[in-house]
């Protein structure tokens, strides 16, 4: 039985149940639940990567073990037996409950609380307020789904870096979605306007899962996995014949018709793995609000997610546009709510549309503010930013990218080969109108201004981000300036929030304008900061 604690808090604690509640106590007696026995078969899923690579290591050398091998599988079963009595303590001394509070005058103030207790020597008692709760998180990896389980997870209000998250390591799934029903119950269920649901999965969005990074670089990261693998179990990739081959057959043939062949291997086994990954992400994607203050997303065809995120902690929406999805005509959108978790957790959790096309992002943007995406009727009426902004991006992309590049070449040529001269002017003349052009749309790009309740930015070229944030969720502004900002007469605004990425910025306003917009935007906070003239001077009255 519980005591009455402050919101979020921590007690140490006795084994055992605990003493039955006393006459007029404010919470009912609520009997303590357990995770599933199924927790213990999870924690064995470490294994599976030392004991792959003992059986590569077996069919490499032809089913011959050496001595290290066996060193290793000991070390493997000692660490198991070690390993799995600490899993099996840790799940008998983990239990979680609800406590309702009682009827009556002994309630008092008292709201319901979620209370997980856990501890091997240490006994540690974590209770938080279910008003507190903003997020409820579902997730199942393929080893979960095996087994028949999930992990949930809920945040609060205060855990942006993870340390107020209450995790509970293996559920079954109905319990799993038993308990997260509870969780949220306490939120106001009031009546849904229109459909409820948001937006669905359509698999003609597939021909935007290309126009990503994982078309190129996924190959890469592809490579550099299989690299580190083989070269854990002790096998050199360089010194494999097939790979010795493919890079002499390559140098042997004419670098005119390898080097374009190489790219479009690569570019369609990207594309392959793009698509792979975004079936494999966004399977059975559904995006709706389960009651007028709750939105849920649920994703995943092998690790399942479904997030849900508080509307009271939802403070505003991200339209995001990468370069080569743009030019495709897609965009995707982000949620800016707080409870998330750390940056890592909240880019995992907060994606509320995959790369679909953007008239869709727009309304699925509008559906999750409840409201018109601001800017996506007039996109041009946000607040354009001086030309001087446009000169600083064309001045930083020849010295940043054409002049390196073109010295470094012109260096080698004059060192070695004249034949890198002409790769130098080459080099110089390609990089200078793509440089240019980037500045360019970088610029048409700036944009800022006010839509009603919201604070509207867009910055950004190969990834344009347009942030439609509420204005009071602003709880500070910062000023953020260099020697080159000040002389051109420019400021970088930054508005933080207690959501998202902590802070969104504007880049390249004006400086004699910063100040009265954030002013404007987020009315109380710069006001004591700012210089306002006196009073005019009573004439003939000498001034001090």
């Amino acid at each position: 039985m519980s005591t009455p604690r402050e919101p979020g808090t921590d007690s140490g604690t006795s084994a055992g149940s605990g003493p039955a509640a006393p006459p007029g106590a404010p919470f009912e007696e609520t009997p303590w639940r357990r995770l599933d026995p199924r927790t213990l078969l999870v924690h064995c899923g470490w294994m599976a990567a030392p004991l792959g690579s003992l059986a590569l290591t077996a069919l490499a050398t032809g089913g011959r073990i050496n001595t290290e091998a066996w060193i290793t599988l000991a070390v493997i079963s000692a660490s198991f037996a070690v390993l799995t009595t600490l899993g099996l303590i840790r799940w008998a001394r983990t239990e979680f409950r609800i406590t309702i509070p009682r009827r009556g005058e002994g309630a008092g103030g008292a709201s319901p609380t979620f209370d997980v207790r856990s501890g091997l020597l240490t006994r540690r008692l974590r209770s938080v307020p279910l008003h507190r709760i903003r997020t409820v998180d579902l997730t199942a990896t393929p080893v979960h789904r095996v087994l028949g389980v999930t992990v949930l997870r809920a945040g609060t209000a205060g855990s942006g870096d993870g340390s107020s998250e209450l995790s509970l390591e293996a559920l079954t799934v109905p319990e799993a979605e038993r308990l997260r029903t509870e969780l949220l119950a306490y939120a106001d269920a009031e009546a849904i306007a229109n459909d409820p649901v948001v937006a669905r999965i359509n698999w003609r969005w597939l021909r935007y899962a290309p126009l990503t990074f994982w078309v190129i670089g996924g190959v890469f990261v592809a490579a550099g996995g299989a690299y580190r693998a083989l070269d854990g179990i002790g096998i050199e990739a360089w010194k494999l014949g097939v790979v010795q081959r493919a890079f002499t057959e390559f140098g042997a043939s004419a670098l005119w018709l390898t080097i374009p062949a190489a790219l479009v291997v690569i570019l369609a086994l990207g594309s392959v793995g793009a698509v792979v990954l975004y079936v494999e992400n966004w399977w059975s994607y559904c995006l709706e609000w389960t009651d007028s203050r709750t939105l849920r997303v649920r994703r995943g065809l092998l690790t399942t997610r479904a997030v849900t995120i508080e509307r009271a902690r939802l403070r505003g929406v991200v339209l995001r546009e990468p370069l080569l999805l743009r030019a495709g005509g897609g965009a995707l959108v982000r949620a800016v709510a707080g409870g998330l978790g750390n940056r890592e957790e909240n880019r995992k959790r907060s994606g509320l549309l995959p790369p679909a096309p953007r008239a869709e992002a727009l309304r699925v943007a509008g559906g999750t503010l409840r409201s018109p995406f601001p800017g996506s009727a007039a996109p041009a009426a946000l607040t354009p930013h001086p030309r001087v902004a446009l000169r600083r991006r064309r001045v930083r992309g020849l010295l940043f990218v054409v002049l390196p590049g073109t010295a470094v070449l012109a260096g080698l040529g004059a060192a070695f080969t004249p034949v890198l001269l002409h790769c130098a002017w080459i080099y110089a003349l390609i990089t200078t109108a793509l440089s240019l052009w980037l500045a360019r749309d970088a610029y048409r790009n700036l944009g800022h201004g006010l839509d009603g309740p919201y604070l509207v930015a867009r910055s950004g070229t190969f990834s344009r981000d347009t942030v439609a944030l509420q204005r009071d969720a602003i709880a500070a502004w910062t000023f953020s300036t260099s020697p080159f900002t000040r002389r051109a007469g420019l400021v970088t605004l930054t508005a933080a929030v207690a959501a998202g990425d902590d802070g969104y910025r504007i880049p390249d306003l004006p400086a004699t304008d910063a100040p009265g917009f954030a002013t404007t935007a987020a009315p109380g906070i710069l006001e004591e900061f700012l210089v306002h003239p006196g009073p005019a001077p009573v004439p003939g009255q000498r001034s001090r």
